[in-house]
């Protein structure tokens, strides 16, 4: 074993910190302390208890063993698939033998039987794309959450009964008994070495205090925590059973207590000398030579361009199969489409996807995709991976360019959004040389993994100063589907954009999208980015670009309408995504020539001084507008009226709407034509 990786929740973190992971005690204090945090003033930090931490501790045989806290909010056993995606990223990278590092997650008893990110991390254990070698479960069972008891708490007979269902050990250990404690331990360190299976210890136990050291417990129960006043504590009861074997003496045994006493004295005088906080990224030595990104870096983005012969080559490598299989005659066709793109000089939204892996692949950039479906693609667009026909052998091209590329995994995931969006999290937070993504079937289905948007992806630098350049594919957009299968939520994301916390993009072509996935590798700092990927625009006859769309250039965070006359043009409608597409077709119908149509690709961090130029370039412009297919009430409008304030921008979406779209395709026709009859209007002047 040469790592550790923990995760635990907010309670006895502290004493961990300090007791297991050797922190200094005066810095513990500076932070009791509140003292502004040694960053700048943008930076909001986060509360003692929840921060992470990592260094190397000596083992008692001289070897040094690298620990790591994973930083995690509150109560909430979210942290646990992140630290399964951190040690994934270890081991796919330079760790290689799942012995090596070693997951433990601490969890408590109401959270580990009443949270079901709990079962989902535990149907990872043993599947290709999310095994570790086995968790370790710690379970600190105080037998109450919060003022919660257990018997309001659960249905099982043990807090620990989920384990069952992979068939896991349970150790249940009387945590007043120190010695049986340790052999516990040792057991299920050895039992996970031998058998690379998850195994659990339920630490049974008690709350010797309320929810914090002010809580009055005896509110909610009395006859409990009469008891546990007149029951000695665990050092009292193992200093007794010391002195009764000889080992020690009762001076000695206070001595011990006196000198750690004297020791969090001088801490604590040492930490009022001290001016500020420091918090340093969790995994800082896994980040040398990266920087935390500045507004001026969103003014232009780098040239990401890849030479036409190299992305001829890669583009026929990746669309030529092995000769020697037999492969489903669709499966060809396919295959030979793409090759035809290369010909025909017009690719599609899956070829250039897919010409995006293969040029950072080949430059020495792993990337690792997951998600429902995702090796072929909800949608058939991608086909990563290819089965034989006769025996489902899975031929990956992209893993056949070079022999000195890097490697190219792809997941199907277990049908779930919190646990795996969380292991990926992880997975990018120790891998940042690499291309991490997570796709979602469909782009709503995110909001099952709503807490890891929020307290992780689009917080995480701002509270525990750690980069994630982890990527989100939500497909998006209205084609008449229903309210489940349409919208991605814009607005969501962006009402938490701040700070340059993540990057949210709504791309409309496939050679911006190859830049995009290129840009998120090619620079010295790591966002999360949020790109609201295309349904319909995957076989658009117009969204297609050219080699020379790859081969120059960078990503372009606004594009410019093809008019033929700017100087005619006074009305300029703003929109993203597909939308583009949409209205253009139904501005020829209607022979209007007086309006364009200006896409933002990157709605967060807004590209001013890009959007600038294009406007400037119009010079007798009396209307602009924003025009959206979302509902009012939902999509990018009330960011964009915030954001754009000094234009006096106007706008043009749908009725404002509970659901997210309608029901039925008539309705969604009927009233896709009443928003357009509304944008018209606005252009014509009227």
């Amino acid at each position: 074993m040469k790592e550790v990786i923990v995760g635990m929740a907010h309670r006895g973190r502290l004493s961990t910190l300090v007791n297991i992971f050797e922190k200094e005690h005066k810095s513990v204090f500076t932070e009791f302390d509140g003292k502004h945090f040694d960053s700048d003033e943008s930076f909001d930090g986060d509360v003692k208890y929840h921060l992470g931490y990592s260094t190397d501790i000596k083992s008692q045989d001289g070897k040094s063993v690298h620990v790591t806290l994973a930083p995690n909010p509150s109560h909430l056993e979210a942290v646990a698939p992140a630290v399964e995606g951190i040690s994934r990223a270890k081991l796919d990278q330079y760790l290689k033998d799942e012995n090596a590092i070693i997951p433990v997650i601490i969890h408590g008893d109401a959270a580990v039987a009443g949270q079901g990110i709990v079962y989902e991390v535990i149907q990872m254990a043993q599947l290709d794309g999310y095994r570790v070698g086995g968790t370790i479960h710690i379970v600190v069972n105080n037998q109450v959450g919060f003022t919660t008891n257990y018997l309001d708490a659960r249905s099982s007979t043990y807090c620990t009964d989920v384990a069952k269902t992979t068939l896991c050990p349970v150790f249940h250990v009387n945590g007043d008994d120190i010695e049986a404690v340790v052999q516990t331990v040792k057991i299920a360190v050895e039992y996970r070495q031998h058998f690379k299976r998850d195994i659990f210890i339920d630490l049974l136990g008690y709350r010797k205090y309320g929810h914090n050291e002010g809580d009055e417990p005896k509110f909610t129960q009395p006859k409990l925590y009469k008891a546990i006043a007149a029951h000695p504590t665990p050092r009292e009861i193992y200093l007794q059973q010391l002195i009764a074997e000889g080992v020690l003496t009762n001076e000695q045994g206070q001595k011990y207590e006196d000198d750690h006493l004297a020791k969090l004295e001088k801490a604590y005088d040492d930490s009022r000398k001290l001016e500020k906080s420091v918090v340093l990224n969790f995994l800082e030595d896994t980040w040398k030579g990266f920087r935390h990104g500045k507004k001026e870096d969103f003014d232009q983005s780098p040239m990401t361009g890849v030479a036409k012969a190299k992305l001829m080559d890669l583009g026929i490598k990746l669309a030529t199969l092995p000769k020697e299989n037999k492969y489903f005659r669709k499966i060809e066709k396919l295959l030979e489409d793409r090759l035809q793109m290369l010909k025909a000089d017009a690719l599609d939204w899956g070829m250039a996807e897919m010409m995006a892996y293969a040029s950072l692949l080949v430059e020495g950039h792993p990337v690792r995709v997951s998600g429902q479906d995702v090796e072929r693609g909800t949608f058939s667009h991608r086909h990563a991976v290819v089965k034989t026909e006769d025996d489902e052998k899975e031929i990956t091209t992209l893993n056949l360019l070079d022999k000195k590329q890097a490697p190219f995994h792809i997941y199907n995931s277990l049908l779930s959004e919190y646990g795996v969006l969380g292991y990926e999290y992880g997975y990018s937070l120790a891998c940042p040389n690499g291309l991490t993504i997570w796709e979602a079937q469909f782009g709503d289905f995110f909001n099952g993994a709503q807490i890891m948007v929020d307290q992780f992806i689009t917080a995480g630098e701002d509270k525990w100063w750690v980069q994630s350049g982890l990527v989100m594919l939500l497909p998006h957009g209205y084609e008449g589907q229903g309210a489940e299968h349409s919208s991605a939520r814009i607005e969501r994301f962006l009402q938490q954009c701040a700070d340059l916390n993540i990057q949210v993009c709504n791309t409309s072509t496939p050679g911006n999208h190859f830049h995009l996935l290129r840009r998120q590798i090619h620079r010295e700092f790591r966002k999360p980015l949020v790109v609201f990927s295309p349904k319909a625009l995957l076989r658009h006859p117009k969204a297609v670009s050219k080699l020379d769309d790859l081969a120059k250039g960078s990503f372009q965070e606004v594009l410019d309408d093809v008019v033929s006359s700017k100087t005619k043009i006074d009305s300029v409608v703003l929109c993203s995504g597909k939308f583009y597409y949409e209205m253009k077709d139904e501005a020829e119908k209607r022979g209007v020539t007086n309006a364009a149509f200006i896409r933002l690709e990157q709605l967060y961090p807004l590209p001013e001084k890009q959007l600038e130029k294009v406007l400037s370039e119009y010079k007798n412009v009396k209307r602009l507008i924003w025009a959206q297919e979302e509902p009012e009430n939902m999509g990018a409008w009330t960011y964009m009226a915030m954001s754009l304030r000094k234009y006096n921008l106007d706008f043009a979406a749908g009725r404002p709407s509970a659901a997210p779209a309608a029901g039925s395709s008539s309705l969604h026709k009927k009233r896709l034509a009443e928003l357009y009859d509304r944008l018209f209007t606005k252009i014509s002047g009227k």
